[in-house]
């Protein structure tokens, strides 16, 4: 039989020899009996016409995210394009590659998430392009690298919300701190104000990476989201943190029941933040508030782009506004009337003066 279906899926799948005797199996994409049918006639079609005319063979939707998923092994953030692949393939499946329009890949964007008990979210535009992101690398690399399509779709972001940088106080993370019950997830914390790492780079760090004599840390290009080396500068608080981990697992800094940690109790973070008496406070905030605490404090730009490993400038002008001191010498040229021409020795009315 030339499609069928497999390990109870309610998708039909070909099975088939090409003209060279080579077996072909992959999915259809479709649970309609009679659109697997016609998959599958085309698909033998388009295998004779490459064995006998020396057309160049056609490319599915699936055989590119296998290829693609294979290259991009070992990457930190292998587990998200494997998602964001998962989702895709669903809507796309045994698709010819090359027929895949951009309003197709728009309209297969993910709507809502699913949490537990059935609850959904929307998805964020933030996230839409993350899935963008991917899908827009696999295409560029089948142009670009593997020669299997002629050209890749366009797929620019979509516009995101420019939505305030949240921040807490130092006050504020110390009430937190105090509200977060479980060692390892305070201690984690407390290096992330510290840091500014990132969640995956914490929780990941290993004591190869970690230099405790000359207090400096480093994160590898693959860990990187930039996939740039990040060099980490350890203060007094780093160091104590780093310290208390000393002899609980043999790589990983941090660990659980001796065990490495590889997942956040989002669960209990939540309710941490709601004692602390904190509203909307993720743990990626824990670095916009270090890199917040950096402008407060007087840190150039350029070094904070430094510090966190930003590729590119804009990403912490958005940090800019909240140390505008170097702005004050400009700021008193514009004044009312120390610079009027008839007004020059006039005092100023007293219900202006303080």
């Amino acid at each position: 039989m030339s499609i069928r279906k497999r390990n109870g899926s309610d998708v039909w799948h070909v099975d088939l020899r090409a003209p060279g005797g080579e077996r072909i199996r992959q999915t259809t994409g479709t649970t309609n009996r009679k659109e697997a049918q016609e998959y599958h006639d085309k698909l033998k079609h388009d295998l004779w016409r490459v064995a006998k005319l020396g057309e160049k063979p056609k490319r599915t939707f699936s055989e590119a995210v296998l290829r693609f998923l294979k290259e991009k092994a070992g990457q930190s953030d292998f587990g998200n394009k494997t998602l964001h692949m998962r989702h895709f393939r669903t809507k796309f499946g045994g698709r010819d590659l090359g027929s895949i329009t951009r309003d197709e890949i728009y309209e297969a964007l993910p709507e809502v998430n699913r949490r537990k008990k059935r609850e959904t979210v929307p998805v964020s535009r933030a996230t839409k392009n993350l899935y963008l992101s991917t899908i827009r690398s696999m295409f560029n690399m089948a142009a670009n690298e593997w020669g299997w399509i002629t050209g890749a779709p366009k797929l620019p972001n979509l516009a995101t919300d420019n939505r305030r940088i949240r921040w807490i106080t130092r006050e504020e993370a110390q009430r937190l701190l105090q509200a977060i019950g479980t060692d390892w997830m305070r201690d984690i914390a407390m290096l992330g104000f510290a840091t500014g790492l990132r969640q995956s780079n914490l929780l990941a760090l290993e004591w190869s990476q970690v230099d405790l004599v000359k207090r400096r840390a480093w994160i590898h290009p693959d860990q990187a989201k930039a996939r740039r080396p990040i060099g980490v500068p350890l203060n007094d608080e780093a160091v104590d943190v780093i310290r208390r981990q000393l002899g609980k697992h043999q790589t990983r800094v941090f660990s659980r029941r001796g065990k490495p940690i590889v997942r956040w109790d989002l669960a209990q973070w939540n309710r941490a933040v709601a004692r602390a008496g904190i509203d909307h406070f993720r743990f990626h905030d824990v670095r916009h508030t270090w890199a917040s605490w950096h402008v407060q404090s007087g840190t150039p730009l350029n070094r904070l782009m430094e510090l966190g490993g930003w590729s590119k400038y804009e990403h912490v002008l958005r940090y800019a506004h909240l140390a505008p001191d170097h702005l004050a010498e400009h700021a008193a040229t514009v004044t009312i009337w120390a610079h009027s021409p008839e007004g020059a020795g006039e005092e100023r009315p007293q219900s202006l003066v303080a």
